[in-house]
């Protein structure tokens, strides 16, 4: 069955980057499971990648998460020996999280798996399309790039 057309909601930009959005997690989670990975697992172990050594609290501010849901999924990634734990070296009561290098070999090919996700969701544009819609992108996420 054809979707409906609903030319007043698809007018809307908002629904358009919903949609859009939608899709590229979904092209991108599929991708990184072929690696044994889940989404948010991804994004822990990346923003530990580039901020290592990271408190447990800076990591889950820095993502996004709740502080529960961060140590959870850094249980998960501990368990499966792609991140340590140890005392951070400026604050003994913290613990400074670090990527194993399992866990920055898993890291490489999950960011080839989503670039390959991304290159799908992008294939109608050209190369200065993508960059262009990058660039507006950033712009109005409220990131800095």
């Amino acid at each position: 069955m054809a979707e409906a057309p609903l030319p007043a909601i698809r007018a809307l930009p908002g629904w358009l980057l919903g949609r859009a959005a939608a899709r590229g997690r979904a092209l991108v989670a599929a991708a990184l499971a072929t690696e044994g990975m889940k989404v948010w697992h991804h994004v822990v172990l990346s923003a530990v990648s580039d901020l290592a050594p990271v408190a447990q609290a800076d990591l889950g501010r820095s993502v996004g998460l709740d502080p529960k849901d961060v140590v959870g999924i850094l249980d998960d990634l501990q368990s499966a020996g792609l991140v340590v734990r140890a005392p951070d070296p400026t604050d003994r009561r913290k613990n400074a999280v670090s990527v194993t290098g399992e866990g920055a070999r898993l890291l490489a090919r999950c960011e080839k798996a989503a670039r390959v996700a991304d290159d799908e969701l992008f294939a109608p544009l050209s190369a200065a399309e993508r960059d262009q819609f990058m660039g507006l992108l950033i712009r109005i996420s409220g990131t800095d790039g």
